[in-house]
């Protein structure tokens, strides 16, 4: 891409960008805030699996698990331990992680559809226990009364309180740009070239000196630890943690929000997330077909833009730019002649 390409696709990301931070400004219905306040923190958790599938070519299904542990270890902290949330959101997330470290040492030297089950059933045990251990989970009823984030102290701007939906959005749109940000640095840089080193060909990376499984269980890791960010701050937000969210259901449509947005793509995921919640919203309307109808224009989508919204935009970039190039070069020629 050049420099022109490059400028453009800039002036684009701050002008959505902008219009993400002039949403609460324009839309006063508490509805469509949650609704958007959902759809990043489920953005931030489809960012973190993009990590492993779309960029280490790993096609885990324990996510949803990861999520659980960050909800539920938020829940737990604050509501029984009395901590404070930012502390307890934090530990959360180290929890999920440390866990992904400990199961993805043994799982992780599994490859392939095997790796898949296992990691599936990494998720389901996590609902189990979710559900089962009641003394310390509360089980199918969960745990309710998740306080809100307390007021966040910042230099010069004294203290910023959650309290409102506005302030809600401010803060799970701020998790998901700091979400991207990692993400960027982390893809961009040369250990982000293993990554995509072992999804492209795992035995050549060996090959030339690349510990794979290392790199296999960094991912993992990080991409643990983003799961269980966003599941600690959903926990807060909803104020009640069950066993659904480590729901099957839960996680799949975080695969299908990645496949739709663009998989290896830092901006699939939050496309997929907010076409797909857009979509099922516009649906919704349908009754009972909604759902055939929903399904329908996903396979519809799917086919024509198998490298998902974002792969297709790319592509289409590359089609339009290739014959101006070309016609650049001969408007060069001909001045010269």
């Amino acid at each position: 891409m050049g420099a022109s390409g490059l400028i453009l696709r800039k002036c684009m990301y701050l002008f959505l960008l902008l219009i993400a931070v002039l949403v609460p400004q324009v839309v006063t219905s508490r509805y469509i805030l949650q609704i958007l306040i959902i759809c990043y923190i489920f953005a931030v958790a489809t960012s973190s699996l993009n990590l492993l599938l779309g960029y280490t070519g790993q096609v885990s299904l324990a996510h949803a698990g990861f999520f659980a542990i960050g909800a539920y270890g938020v829940a737990i902290m604050t509501t029984r331990s009395g901590l404070n949330f930012w502390w307890a959101l934090l530990l959360a997330a180290a929890v999920s992680a440390l866990v992904g470290f400990l199961v993805g040492i043994p799982m992780l030297r599994t490859r392939g559809s095997y790796f898949a089950i296992a990691s599936l059933c990494f998720g389901v045990i996590v609902g189990i226990v979710a559900g089962s251990w009641s003394s310390f989970t509360g089980g199918y009823l969960g745990i309710l009364g998740v306080p809100l984030p307390p007021p966040l102290n910042l230099p010069g701007m004294g203290a910023l309180g959650f309290q409102s939906k506005a302030a809600q959005y401010y803060l799970a749109l701020a998790l998901l740009l700091l979400t991207l940000f990692v993400m960027h640095r982390l893809v961009n840089s040369p250990l982000g070239l293993s990554f995509m080193a072992v999804r492209n060909n795992e035995l050549l990376a060996g090959a030339v000196g690349i510990n794979t499984f290392a790199v296999k269980l960094l991912s993992f890791t990080v991409a643990s630890f983003f799961a269980g960010l966003a599941g600690g701050l959903y926990a807060s937000f909803m104020r009640t943690v069950s066993p659904e969210v480590a729901s099957i259901h839960l996680m799949f449509n975080w695969v299908v929000y990645l496949l739709l947005g663009g998989a290896g793509t830092l901006a699939g995921p939050v496309v997929g997330t907010l076409a797909i919640t857009a979509l099922t919203e516009v649906t919704q309307s349908f009754k009972d077909y909604s759902l055939l109808v929903f399904g329908a224009l996903l396979v519809v989508a799917m086919i024509y833009c198998p490298r998902g919204l974002v792969g297709a935009w790319e592509a289409m970039q590359r089609r339009l730019g290739t014959p101006l190039k070309r016609f650049r070069q001969v408007g060069v020629r001909d001045a010269k002649g």
